[in-house]
């Protein structure tokens, strides 16, 4: 019986290395910096991956961020505006170029935020703006980083939503969990047990 088990175990084993399924991944390949990992990882749209699944092209990018609440924190604090660039597993939100009305017609924002870490603290998260500027005729525009009060407060509004989330999770959970160990308590039968003397 063992040795049709491990027969079984290393034609798998076999079967997924041929096709390419399993792919050996060694440390000195991949970038221990952050940034690095982060401009690799989009420009190879890495995620979960599931086979040629989803896509006839390349395969589908299936990522999952419900769990992480600066994630969470940003698209919510962001909602007003459409992402270019959503990518949880690259750790980068890109929004589109948009203007506020109030303004001139010729100028238009957009903002990035990257994600250094999971934890939520004001070293795990980057904002950087940049702004266009085009003539007249919006053919010709120029495109500049800008430095301004507004990364900082995007920043902080997203550390308090995540902080808050963070919170009300937590809370769910403690609530969850109380429930289970009252319903475990009444699931139990008395104990009608009597010792005699």
């Amino acid at each position: 019986m063992i040795k049709k088990l491990f027969l079984i175990f290393f034609v798998f084993a076999l079967f997924l290395n041929s096709c390419g399924i399993y792919k050996r991944s060694d440390v000195k390949d991949n970038p221990t910096d952050v940034n690095e990992r982060v401009r690799r990882n989009i420009e190879e749209g890495k995620g979960i991956r599931f086979g040629n699944l989803g896509s006839a092209a390349g395969g589908g990018v299936f990522d999952f961020a419900s769990s992480n609440e600066m994630w969470r924190a940003s698209i919510e604090i962001l909602d007003f505006v459409s992402f270019t660039n959503a990518s949880y597993s690259g750790g980068i939100l890109i929004t589109d170029w948009f203007s506020n009305s109030k303004e001139s017609n010729n100028k238009e924002i957009k903002i990035t935020v990257r994600f250094l870490s999971n934890e939520i603290r004001a070293e795990g998260i980057d904002v950087t703006i940049h702004e266009r500027i085009c003539d007249e005729s919006k053919i010709n525009c120029r495109i500049i980083k800008k430095k301004s009060k507004l990364e900082s407060e995007i920043k902080l509004a997203i550390l308090k939503k995540a902080a808050r989330i963070q919170d009300e999770d937590t809370k769910k959970i403690r609530k969850k969990n109380k429930k289970k160990k009252i319903n475990v308590r009444t699931d139990r039968a008395p104990d009608r047990s009597t010792k005699k003397k």
